[in-house]
């Protein structure tokens, strides 16, 4: 799997986490237990630092960057969806980041939030706890709060994955 260093800036990764093969992990980049990295995924901790914390997952093309104002933070039980963008953002625990959704510079996503399929969050932008933000530019959707038990069972399916995929993913060719 391609983790690198970057001078002295280097990934430190839990035991208990698993990056997929095909994943990029690069610099300052901090995984927690049970964190799970798929393909295609991209952390790129140059500028700043990217922290993951337990049981979050990073699905299939998602690409996650810092600048030196604002690291990326992801709290416990997080889901970041495919093909996900986060640039330095903080996102809370227990927050659902939907397929092809953009998080961008100095925005906040509280706990058990959910930004949805394709919404785009601009800069220094703001989801409260348990809140629904949804669309281009994303807008909270009223009077909606979000279940946490979907949320938690995605989390529970990739933990379990972490243990599927290093026992039995084996490349072909």
């Amino acid at each position: 799997m391609p983790i690198y260093a970057l001078g002295d800036l280097e990934p430190t990764i839990h035991p208990d986490a698993y990056v997929h093969p095909d994943a990029t992990v690069i610099g300052n980049v901090t995984l927690g237990a049970f964190v799970s990295v798929w393909p295609q995924a991209v952390l790129r901790g140059d500028y700043g630092s990217i922290e993951i914390g337990e049981r979050s997952n990073i699905q299939d093309g998602s690409i996650l960057h810092t600048t030196e104002f604002t690291p990326v933070k992801i709290g416990t039980g997080t889901v970041v969806g495919h093909n996900v963008h986060i640039e330095g953002a903080t996102i809370g625990n227990g927050c659902l980041i939907a397929s092809g959704s953009v998080v961008l510079n100095g925005t906040v996503v509280e706990d058990g939030a959910l930004v949805g399929a394709g919404a785009v969050i601009s800069f220094g932008g703001h989801v409260p706890a348990k809140a629904m933000a949804l669309g281009v530019p994303a807008k909270i959707r009223e009077g909606h709060v979000v279940d946490p038990a979907m949320t938690e069972m995605i989390v529970q399916k990739y933990v379990e994955n972490i243990a599927v995929f290093k026992a039995q993913l084996r490349r072909l060719d």
